[in-house]
């Protein structure tokens, strides 16, 4: 694999990242109506076809697959990811495809929503994620998203650069 692509998208990645944590949050927001609202989409989700539940209670639909034996990334590794974030009445939010630049960002360097399923992923996959708010941006929100929200994000992971190291050792030398 190339990875030519870790250094001129490292600088986007950190802006992007320092923008999405301000820590805003939306004033007059309704934290419990909210949090209602976030449970209800997710138990009638739950019940889509294709969407299948992790244990933390994030959804995700496969829409595409790699080729099999792609790389899937570990917490410490790099990843190219195209993206469009919505709310759940349909709301973008953010999007990589509308902007034409692929994002870079480590795998624990986001919201745990998507670390969670950037490991699950393989490169090539394409995924509707939907996070509930504690794996999102929870009760503070962020900018235009109010406290609370599901988070709804199409994700095609197009590459992984492992880092030296990573969490795919074999074990460690006790010598």
């Amino acid at each position: 694999m190339r990875f030519g692509w870790v250094r001129p998208l490292a600088l986007v990645a950190v802006l992007a990242v320092s923008a999405c944590n301000r820590g805003d949050v939306a004033p007059g927001a309704d934290l419990e109506a909210n949090a209602e609202a976030a449970e209800f989409f997710l138990t009638s989700n739950a019940r889509a076809e294709g969407v299948r539940t992790t244990a933390s209670g994030l959804q995700y639909k496969v829409l595409t697959s790699g080729p099999s034996g792609a790389v899937s990334p570990d917490r410490n590794d790099l990843v190219r990811v195209d993206y469009e974030g919505a709310l759940t009445d349909g709301t973008v939010f953010d999007s990589s495809f509308a902007k034409g630049i692929p994002f870079a960002t480590h795998v624990d360097e986001v919201v745990p929503g998507w670390t969670e399923a950037l490991q699950l992923m393989k490169a090539g996959d394409e995924w509707m994620l939907y996070l509930p708010p504690a794996l999102g941006y929870g009760e503070r929100g962020q900018g235009d998203i109010p406290p609370n929200a599901v988070l709804v994000f199409r994700v095609k992971l197009l590459d992984v650069a492992p880092v030296p190291g990573g969490g795919r050792g074999v074990g460690l030398a006790t010598g």
